[in-house]
């Protein structure tokens, strides 16, 4: 069979590990795989079918996401699927799929003016992100009108979450398929790019982990989780995570691509829709 990821351009430019190593992995196999970065082709938008077996979406850019809804478009076959990536991509839409789905998460609001977190701060500290944001970019606790004050002029839509205690640790659970992995690590602005340390998964933060998966329509995906006093609560998802720090996760990663391009995986679904009664959710006059 023949695989293609979509890459993201990386800096420095060197490879992501797990495709690598899921790659060596699956032309061992006998498999064809190749990789393209959709900011380094020049690619036919109005042509583009893909024409692989499989095309996995590794990238999170605004470019390579575009394809890929070309692909899914087209009925290429794309995992993650097109319409689940968006979904975990845009913090917006990830906050709405977790609380449908009932799965733990800090209470989430969106706003494009700074000055409507002041009633807010007096009730709770923040954490502010950008809601297209990855790899820690955009992200700033904000615990006091100083630190409100001290933030720069919004250029769009933000996400805000309520802060919660925690250990002062990140808790990344991985996922492929149903095989799963978690590290540790304190937070920073670099952080994506350390591997953490190998972490125990209870019961607890397994059932809600797969529920995620389930929520989303993600096969290859993680989560991070802060472990509040309150209980695990899922802080932020994303779709093809690296799975640094994790042995044994590039078999795991190749074997969910195997067998879902071959069929021995279910197509995944999408994200959850849920029906509300008539009126829900209007506002009073």
């Amino acid at each position: 069979m023949r695989f293609q990821f979509l890459l993201a351009r990386r800096n420095p430019p060197v490879p992501s590990e797990i495709v690598v190593s899921a790659t060596s992995v699956l032309e061992r196999r006998g498999h064809r795989v190749e990789g393209v970065i959709a900011e380094e082709a020049l690619l036919r938008s109005d042509l583009y079918v893909g024409g692989r077996d499989l095309h996995l979406l590794k990238s999170y850019t605004d470019l390579s996401l575009a394809m890929a809804g070309i692909l899914h478009a087209r009925a290429a076959r794309v995992a993650n699927p097109w319409h689940s990536c968006v979904a975990a991509r845009n913090k917006i839409l990830c906050s709405q799929v977790l609380a449908d789905a009932g799965i733990p998460a800090p209470r989430t609001w969106v706003t494009g003016d700074l000055e409507k977190l002041r009633p807010l701060l007096r009730e709770t500290p923040l954490v502010v992100k950008a809601f297209m944001g990855w790899r820690g970019q955009g992200v700033a606790m904000v615990r006091s009108e100083a630190d409100l004050d001290a933030l720069p002029p919004l250029d769009g839509a933000v996400v805000v979450q309520e802060l919660l205690d925690g250990p002062g640790e990140d808790l990344r659970v991985y996922v492929a398929g149903e095989r799963m992995f978690a590290t540790r690590k304190p937070f920073s602005a670099t952080s994506y790019a350390v591997p953490g340390r190998p972490a125990t998964i209870s019961s607890e933060i397994g059932s809600i982990a797969l529920k995620v998966g389930k929520a989303f329509g993600l096969g290859l995906y993680g989560m991070d989780f802060i472990e509040s006093p309150a209980g695990p609560r899922v802080v932020d998802v994303n779709y093809f995570p690296g799975y640094k720090g994790c042995p044994g996760a590039a078999e795991a990663v190749a074997d969910w691509i195997e067998g879902y391009a071959t069929g021995r995986i279910a197509p995944l679904g999408g994200p959850l829709v849920r029906e509300f009664p008539e009126g829900a959710g209007q506002v009073a006059a």
